[in-house]
């Protein structure tokens, strides 16, 4: 299977209602982080806790600059899991371009307008930076060969593909945006690998339910 680096840098958008917490930046050994953890109620969630300790302690993020935003992206899951992780654990998905970030998050917003019933949402994110070390499974280009995989609605497959990659040691996936023409975007399996967090600006991201546009604006800092 070929394999390949990940662009760098990959850009992420965060929802900035969670701020960022940084307790974990300056923490020292593991056992710090599982105490800091407790005190700031992550292990009150059995769920969180249970994934946790799905991560071997070398894949363990701390005593860096955004160290908990790494840890959060692997700890705290949607329910159903996400394209190619299942509710288990997390991954840490970025895009090879800001814009192809933009118009992923505004995808997934304009299906929650269209699920709820309203007109449309407006939301603002930050902006994380990083660079992903390692090669990565790159499965770009395949969209002909990976039917399921890519499936637009239907993670099944895709989720499959992903944990069989986790559980052989891989560093990640590269793929193509299914929203973004020519956009790339990856998944990171491996917390230490997700090196050089920096956050940038904030921008206030707006999608009609019906309307395929998307307003994206830098807010002023």
């Amino acid at each position: 299977m070929k394999r390949a680096p990940a662009p760098q840098p990959a850009w992420r958008l965060i929802p900035s209602r969670f701020p960022p917490i940084g307790r974990f930046d300056t923490v020292a050994t593991a056992a710090d982080l599982e105490a800091v953890m407790e005190l700031a109620g992550w292990t009150n969630d059995r769920l969180v806790a249970e994934r946790l300790l799905r991560l071997p302690r070398s894949e363990w993020v701390y005593g860096r600059p955004n160290a908990s935003i790494v840890m959060a992206a692997f700890l705290h899951v949607a329910p159903g899991g996400m394209r190619f992780n299942g509710p288990q654990l997390g991954a840490w998905y970025a895009a090879a371009s800001l814009t192809t970030s933009v118009v992923e998050v505004a995808h997934h917003m304009r299906r929650e307008a269209v699920a709820t019933g309203v007109a449309g949402l407006s939301r603002t994110f930050r902006v994380y930076s990083a660079r992903l070390e390692g090669d990565f499974v790159d499965i770009c280009g395949k969209q002909g060969s990976l039917p399921g995989v890519y499936d637009p609605a239907d993670y099944g497959q895709s989720q499959r593909f992903g944990e069989e990659m986790r559980a052989a040691g891989e560093t990640g996936i590269l793929f193509d945006s299914i929203r973004h023409a020519g956009g790339i975007n990856m998944a990171a399996f491996r917390p230490s690998r997700i090196l050089d967090v920096t956050q940038g600006d904030h921008y206030d991201i707006a999608v009609d339910a019906a309307l395929p546009a998307i307003q994206a604006r830098k807010l002023s800092s």
